[in-house]
């Protein structure tokens, strides 16, 4: 089994499209389709199941395909390492994070980066924290700053904690809470309306697990995948969101309540990364950044609504 076969496997399934992914890698459609074919030989197996207009994984392909990505990853790390080792950071930084993540602000984190590692080419993927930390675990990322849910170190993930805030009740000046003014609890929030995130994103899973443990039920009327359209749900009174501390600042005209009688519930941001021995150089480099920027006071760490976006 070649690399390259790998290669052009995991470019085809990407593409589900011979054509699109001979394209990509700057090769002969017969000559993807004949590498293709020749790792179907020796695997003694099909991969795809091909159609005029697409192709689609097997069983088998699905397989494979976890591994293979997992084994082009640990050789770019190999190719990466050495030219470290040799003065030089190069290759690719393929990064992951949530929208609006509290503690990194990362557009300035990455422009820092680039400045003193200009010969890295950064790849940038906005997601839940769910599928963030199975995009690292299973090699595709380097690294994702996301918000921890259920999952903890495992064989194939490290969660390094970075900051933490309470959850916070956003809602519109008229709305009823608002003139109460007063901290709530989930018990006060029962009946409402709730705008809120996809499942699989960090700040919904953290807000369902605390209304869950305080046995209150809680149905999400609007759900939304961006921010500034969760705000501007709440800023017309169609509903009240609980979200991070920080969120607060991004829109001023709304009022913004603690919430009480959650235990110790918080946000936690954390940096999601494979095991140590797997760890690209680049992400060893984003991190030494972070950590540093963070006890200069930098543009890593901003203070609490610095950055609105």
């Amino acid at each position: 089994m070649e690399l390259r076969h790998l290669q052009h496997f995991v470019a085809v399934a990407e593409d589900q499209h011979f054509t699109r992914a001979a394209e990509r890698l700057l090769v002969s459609q017969s000559g993807l389709s004949a590498s293709i074919r020749a790792l179907e030989r020796e695997l003694q197996t099909p991969l795809f199941v091909r159609t005029t207009r697409r192709v689609t994984l097997t069983p088998a392909g699905r397989a494979l395909l976890g591994e293979a990505e997992r084994i082009l990853a640990q050789v770019r790390s190999a190719h990466e390492a050495v030219a470290a080792v040799q003065g030089v950071l190069r290759g690719m930084l393929a990064l992951g994070s949530e929208q609006c993540i509290a503690g990194v602000h990362v557009a300035g984190l990455l422009a820092a980066f680039r400045r003193q590692h200009p010969d890295v080419e950064i790849c940038l993927r906005q997601a839940g924290s769910g599928a963030l930390a199975e995009e690292v675990a299973a090699g595709r990322l380097d690294l994702a700053f996301a918000v921890r849910t259920a999952q903890e170190d495992t064989d194939q993930l490290r969660v390094v904690p970075l900051a933490d805030e309470p959850l916070t009740v956003l809602c519109h000046p008229d709305h009823r809470l608002a003139r109460a003014g007063a901290a709530v609890t989930p018990e006060d929030l029962g009946g409402e309306v709730f705008v809120d995130f996809h499942p699989d994103w960090g700040p919904r899973r953290t807000t369902d697990a605390a209304f869950a443990a305080a046995g209150v039920r809680r149905a999400v009327a609007l759900e939304v995948n961006d921010v500034h359209s969760l705000l501007d749900l709440v800023d017309e009174n169609l509903g009240v969101a609980v979200v991070p501390r920080h969120f607060r600042h991004k829109r001023p005209s709304l009022t913004a309540l603690p919430v009480k009688g959650t235990a110790e519930t918080v946000y936690e941001t954390v940096a999601l990364l494979p095991p140590e021995q797997a760890t690209s150089p680049a992400a060893r480099a984003l991190m030494a950044l972070l950590e540093k920027e963070g006890e200069t006071g930098g543009v890593a760490t901003p203070q609490e609504g610095a950055h609105p976006s």
